[in-house]
């Protein structure tokens, strides 16, 4: 059985409508098997930035120390459910160390690529693709994936500073509309020689019509069937070694249960 950690963090986000995260992992996890779920128990409290550019760093912090420790003991691929993007940090690092030659592949409607100097916000889930780099101050120091072993997919609204790291880097970068190719994604993995892979979604990466609860919808994305099956043909090819799913900000209870079958679905083919 696949084994769920549900961690609804929304202090890495710097949407005006970040508490709604909390809802969204809460309904996301009503509809998983309760046996199956593991919840690490954020704080409440928005955290300080300790005198450093990360907003709420002391909570993320925390959050992060918790988080790996819950992870620690679970050696079959475990998917995480979010919160912010950034809660796929740590949860890659314990992929990548059972899986030295691991690939990221990152679905997102925005790039993460921000580091401290360059983000306009100081929000840890914008820098969250950076610390897996190991290029975030003081939270993330050490590179967990080699950048030619990451692929962004999706992505269609970057910042300024975002783009040049992009054209500057040895990233992959697939975008949305190569979607229309089911193979695409996986190709794109293949062509980094990794053995292993870990999948990341936030749920911006699809597009508006296919979902209404995120905190920055972005149109031009991927529909839900191609997510799905972009996903499965993945690994059909390569193993999955972990997945997360983040970004869910319903503004109501029903408006969460009108997304939650799209959601499911992508769960579906993470798990």
């Amino acid at each position: 059985m696949t084994r769920f950690v549900v961690v609804p963090q929304w202090q890495g986000s710097p949407s005006s409508r970040a508490m709604l995260l909390i809802d969204g992992a809460e309904a996301i996890a009503g509809d998983l098997p309760r046996a199956a779920c593991t919840r690490v128990e954020v704080p409440l409290e928005a955290g300080e930035a300790l005198g450093s550019a990360v907003q709420r760093l002391s909570a993320l912090t925390r959050i992060q120390t918790l988080l790996a420790e819950t992870l620690a003991p679970i050696a079959e691929p475990a998917v995480v459910v979010g919160g912010d993007c950034a809660v796929a940090v740590p949860a890659i690092a314990h992929a990548a160390a059972r899986h030295p030659n691991l690939a990221v592949v990152w679905c997102d409607a925005h790039g993460d690529l921000h580091d401290p100097a360059s983000s306009p916000s100081g929000a840890y889930a914008g820098m969250a693709l950076r610390a897996v780099l190991g290029e975030v101050e003081p939270l993330a120091t050490t590179a967990v994936v080699a950048p030619e072993r990451i692929v962004l997919a999706g992505a269609r609204d970057l910042d300024a500073a975002e783009e040049a790291y992009l054209l500057s880097s040895p990233l992959t970068f697939v975008p949305a509309a190569s979607f229309d190719d089911p193979d695409a994604l996986a190709d794109a993995v293949a062509a980094t020689g990794a053995d292993a892979v870990y999948v990341h979604v936030d749920l911006d990466v699809l597009d508006p019509a296919s979902i209404t609860g995120v905190g920055s919808a972005v149109p031009f994305g991927v529909d839900v069937p191609a997510l799905v099956t972009a996903i499965a043909r993945l690994r059909d090819r390569i193993p999955l070694a972990g997945a997360s799913l983040s970004g869910f900000a319903p503004s109501s209870p029903r408006a969460a249960v009108d997304d939650l079958g799209a959601i499911l679905r992508v769960i579906g083919a993470l798990a």
